[in-house]
């Protein structure tokens, strides 16, 4: 896996700051809302909003806050009209940054996000200056100790799934993004439990920093944009050496 994408498996097995409860329901909710306003209400139907709302079930979200996070979303409830936006730029050593949002205010938000990329030695770029470097995949992750790598091959494989990728802590699915959800039910079929699985960027290549000033920063920055309550997602095609990342991490 890239730099970020071991990262974000230190975190979760660190229980970091933003991994709480509440900023997770928040940033479900969004998309939740997006997704029913997008493609309607329909859960069946509507291929965003069902990994929407699987992924509110895999972080126990009450059933009651998913049904209004939909009824906002088709305007059967009053709430705040989110909008969706994609903010491209920069990080140390030239690493690529993509970053979801969803807003009230993007005015607010792209003045946010300018922040803390500047605070931390990178730059705001056009739209389009780094998404041909990243492709749209479903991501399915599992800790290792959840199945052996063979069980998790045969069943993913037979379920459509085009590759997967493991290492000593875990083992990343990945399909095509029409795919996820059938690859995700057979896995649930087996009782084979799921770190998560979502539609996400994958970087194309990376761009190694290998110096631990730039390492820090980057890891800064990263988490600073994870951290604001406008941001989704953040992707970025850094990697860092496991012993620079470890020390880091600590």
């Amino acid at each position: 896996m890239s730099g970020h994408s071991k990262w974000s498996t230190i975190k979760r097995k660190k229980g970091k700051a933003d991994q709480e409860r509440g900023k997770i329901f928040t940033r479900l909710i969004k998309e939740i809302t997006i997704a029913a306003r997008e493609g309607g209400g329909d859960i069946e139907g509507n291929p965003r909003l069902r990994t929407a709302v699987a992924a509110a079930k895999g972080a126990n979200m009450p059933a009651d806050n998913i049904k209004r996070g939909i009824q906002k979303g088709t305007g059967e409830l009053p709430g705040v009209v989110y909008e969706s936006i994609n903010y491209e730029g920069y990080g140390p050593g030239g690493v690529a940054i993509f970053i979801e949002a969803m807003t009230d205010n993007k005015n607010r938000t792209v003045g946010e996000v300018r922040h803390i990329l500047t605070k931390f030695g990178g730059n705001l770029g056009a739209s389009g200056c780094v998404a041909w470097m990243f492709d749209k995949s479903g991501v399915i992750l599992i800790d290792n100790e959840s199945a052996d790598e063979d069980t998790v091959m045969e069943v993913a494989m037979e379920a459509g799934a085009t590759d997967i990728i493991a290492d000593d802590q875990s083992y990343e699915i990945l399909t095509d993004p029409v795919d996820i959800d059938s690859v995700r039910s057979a896995i649930e079929a087996k009782g084979i439990e799921m770190a998560s699985a979502e539609v996400t960027m994958r970087p194309q290549n990376t761009v190694k920093l290998e110096k631990e000033s730039e390492a820090n920063s980057m890891l800064k920055m990263f988490e600073l944009l994870e951290e604001n309550d406008d941001v989704q997602k953040v992707y970025a095609n850094f990697d860092i050496a496991d012993d620079i990342l470890e020390k880091l991490a600590g």
